[in-house]
């Protein structure tokens, strides 16, 4: 088994951005990269390049019409794919089609041995439901990478984490009552501000009863409360024992950033990886995937997900 992290960046990836001062704009990526390139990360991680999704792949997680919808705003080129935060632009199709691909292709290379973990920076779509896009996320990849572990690898019990200040509802309610779908979140309070879900009374319904984990924290919470929140959910996931973990790490709950108000430094971001790493060693082979997720102060996502991708590099090291 290779220890080395395959960390997804490429032109594709990076054409995932949204045109006209839109806070999700094409530059994330290369802002990321810089930070990266300063910390000599990419020579301590393999680069992958990412491939095109089919429809069908696209398919396991959202419904044909969503595809089908994508697929002809992104050729007329213009347009709003949601409600009115996500606007289609050329190619808006291949570039979604390309944060799946790259997701389905770090699990593949997990599965098969190459590696125990990847980070994905553009990636964590994390408010796509199964049916439409929302909060500039067009399809979900979490998603399809939930549906594909259990369709093609026989997982099915596995770990959705996501520290970004937004709730994820694209993953949470879809996955609501699933009796194996393993759900920690911790956010800013829905009160106030999008997309207004993630109450801590939303702990699953039917056979998903107590195995979702929703904490809302109040604006302005520090680093301080959220490793004593964090605590909670590393006994959340020792109690449910996931063979897999998925963790959507947006940087937009760092101090400074221009949609909400939390007050974290990058070093939550890295103390949620490093334990992410321990708890997959214990308890999922080492299998973990880091998605980017979410984070518009361009300073405050490249050192957060650097943060997480050191620690990805270092592993269970402390």
């Amino acid at each position: 088994m290779k220890a080395e992290v395959l960390l997804y960046v490429d032109e594709a990836l990076g054409s995932y951005g949204f045109p006209d001062g839109h806070p999700w704009g094409p530059d994330r990526q290369n802002a990321f990269w810089a930070e990266a390139s300063k910390q000599k990360l990419d020579k301590s991680s393999v680069v992958c390049a990412s491939r095109a999704a089919s429809a069908a792949e696209i398919g396991r997680f959202h419904g044909e019409d969503h595809v089908l919808r994508v697929q002809q705003l992104s050729d007329r080129g213009y347009g709003s794919i949601d409600a009115g935060d996500t606007p289609a632009f050329p190619g808006v199709y291949e570039a979604s089609s390309h944060v799946v691909g790259a997701a389905l292709d770090g699990l593949q290379r997990i599965m098969a041995g190459e590696a125990l973990r990847t980070f994905q920076p553009i990636g964590g779509l994390h408010h796509a439901a199964r049916d439409r896009a929302a909060g500039f996320c067009v399809f979900n990849d979490c998603g399809v990478v939930i549906d594909t572990l259990r369709a093609q690898y026989g997982i099915r019990r596995v770990a959705y984490v996501d520290i970004d200040v937004h709730h994820g509802d694209g993953l949470y309610y879809p996955y609501e009552s699933d009796p194996d779908l393993i759900y920690a979140d911790i956010h800013e309070d829905g009160r106030f501000l999008y997309p207004g879900t993630g109450a801590d009374s939303e702990r699953g319904t039917g056979g998903g009863a107590g195995l979702k984990l929703n904490i809302p924290m109040q604006p302005g919470a520090t680093d301080a409360q959220f490793m004593k929140a964090w605590e909670r959910v590393e006994t959340h996931l020792r109690q449910h024992k996931p063979e897999f973990i998925v963790f959507q790490a947006g940087a937009d709950s760092i101090a400074g950033d221009p949609l909400a108000h939390l007050q974290y430094t990058p070093k939550a971001h890295a103390h949620a990886a490093q334990r992410l790493c321990v708890l997959a060693n214990e308890l999922c082979s080492g299998r973990i995937m880091g998605f980017g997720g979410g984070g518009y102060n361009r300073n405050n996502l490249a050192l957060g997900w650097c943060g997480v991708l050191d620690a990805f590099i270092r592993g269970s090291e402390k």
